[in-house]
């Protein structure tokens, strides 16, 4: 019936966006001591002498935390292989939700890995990195109480959430993908500049 496909939708939209929350807090919990514990521990000097370049290095921890991420979303996105032996999912939306989760936790990881950079302190990298993914999700509530259209539009247009909602309704935005792979790049490529510095400072 409709009320069924309604309320499933409505359960899947809802364990998608508390995995969204949970994961903005358990990434930085994952990415804070990827690169400050090599500061802390005085062994950065020899990442920046290593025969592997500087974004070999970075992308390697990088992508080594996004096989983590990446496996924990797929354990956690099992029980609805389950709706698909059982019941009559829309797999569409299924995998849509995936996708964005996936994007919206490769930027994270990558801010993540940037502010992990930038400070020796593990608590210091997780709470910052904590708080500016928690204002990356709410940051389009934000904007709606602003009269302000060229503010208010400024701040939707970095709203994670804003960019996320396609994803729900089982489509494959194209503009939000490049978004999110475009947010990645940045990060990274800002967090291989902070070592690049050092090396030459």
């Amino acid at each position: 019936t409709n009320s069924s496909g309604d309320y499933t939708y409505q359960g899947m939209y809802d364990y998608f966006l508390y995995l969204l929350f949970a994961f903005s807090i358990l990434i930085p919990l994952l990415t804070m001591k990827l690169l400050s514990e090599e500061k802390k521990q005085k062994t950065e000097q020899l990442l920046m002498t290593a025969p592997i370049s500087l974004t070999g290095i970075i992308m390697a921890k990088y992508l080594a935390a996004l096989t983590i991420f990446a496996a924990t979303l797929g354990i956690n996105s099992f029980n609805f292989l389950l709706l698909e032996k059982y019941g009559s999912p829309n797999t569409t939306i299924i995998l849509s939700n995936i996708l964005g989760l996936f994007l919206i936790g490769a930027a994270f990881i990558a801010v993540g890995v940037f502010l992990s950079s930038v400070t020796e302190n593990q608590l210091v990298a997780a709470v910052s990195s904590i708080a500016a993914e928690i204002a990356l999700l709410l940051i389009g509530i934000l904007a709606n109480k602003i009269e302000l259209t060229f503010v208010r539009l400024t701040l939707r247009w970095f709203s994670v959430i804003d960019r996320y909602n396609p994803f729900t309704g089982g489509y494959f935005d194209i503009p939000a993908i490049i978004y999110f792979i475009s947010f990645t790049g940045v990060f990274l490529f800002l967090t291989v500049r902070v070592y690049e510095k050092r090396r030459w400072s």
